[in-house]
């Protein structure tokens, strides 16, 4: 369903079966970041609320989401009328206009949201974004940069997820140099100060393996340690 507007009723909480999730999410600005979260939220079954002042992107998730509205989300009574405040967590993915995502985190704190995060397109807007209250801030075109820029250091490296400034967590294809050893004969915590949290083999996932775990040609690394060490591992095995 799509809305022109202010609706109050959006928000509120109701009973859902018990088998159903019971997260509400709203999610302010549809580019491609936006809608492809509300999107993914929508297709995991927890109730979505999109909001995008274009009505031509609003009719686009509208029949992805349980609620799709045209409205500007600088305008505070507008945000208050759609109950934005009710839901679990408000994602601001709003693109290039700074001042309008910074403006929209600001009265939605002031609305009392009990989780806001926010996207930013750089890192002055993200220190920004955390002085005035967002509980967490993201950098989704920083992020891929950097995925892409890993793969290209190494092939074998899958997956990046930065943890914080100093730390991230990457998934390791196994280089043929591993396969047949175990994890005391690796040694990548002497060697690089990192850890492996887990072995993913097919379907399955070895959570803390022990150190006489042998490797396979199949296994996945998971393994977490500071960037500098990481990138010194994914350099040894590219």
């Amino acid at each position: 369903m799509c809305y022109n507007g202010n609706h109050s009723g959006y928000g509120k909480r109701k009973e859902q079966p018990s088998h159903m999730p019971k997260k509400q999410f709203a999610i302010i600005g549809l580019g491609r970041f936006g809608s492809s979260v509300a999107t993914f939220l929508s297709q995991m079954g927890y109730e979505v609320l999109a909001i995008d002042e274009d009505e031509e992107r609003v009719q686009d998730v509208a029949n992805t989401v349980t609620h799709a509205v045209s409205a500007d989300s600088t305008d505070e009574e507008a945000m208050r009328a759609l109950g934005v405040r009710n839901f679990d967590v408000v994602v601001v993915a709003i693109g290039q206009d700074i001042q309008a995502s910074i403006l929209t985190t600001l009265i939605l704190k002031d609305l009392g949201v009990p989780k806001l995060i926010v996207k930013a397109q750089n890192e002055l807007h993200g220190k920004v974004l955390n002085k005035i209250g967002a509980d967490k801030v993201v950098f989704p075109e920083r992020d891929m940069g950097l995925r892409v820029a890993h793969h290209l250091i190494s092939p074998n490296i899958l997956e990046h997820i930065e943890l914080s400034t100093d730390y991230s967590i990457v998934e390791l294809r196994v280089p043929a140099s591993m396969i047949g050893k175990n994890l005391k004969q690796l040694d990548v915590r002497a060697k690089y100060g990192c850890n492996v949290l887990a072995i993913k083999r097919g379907n399955d996932m070895n959570v803390a393996p022990s150190a006489d775990q042998a490797i396979t040609e199949e296994d996945i690394l998971v393994i977490v340690g500071r960037n500098e060490q990481l990138t010194k591992l994914e350099q040894a095995y590219a």
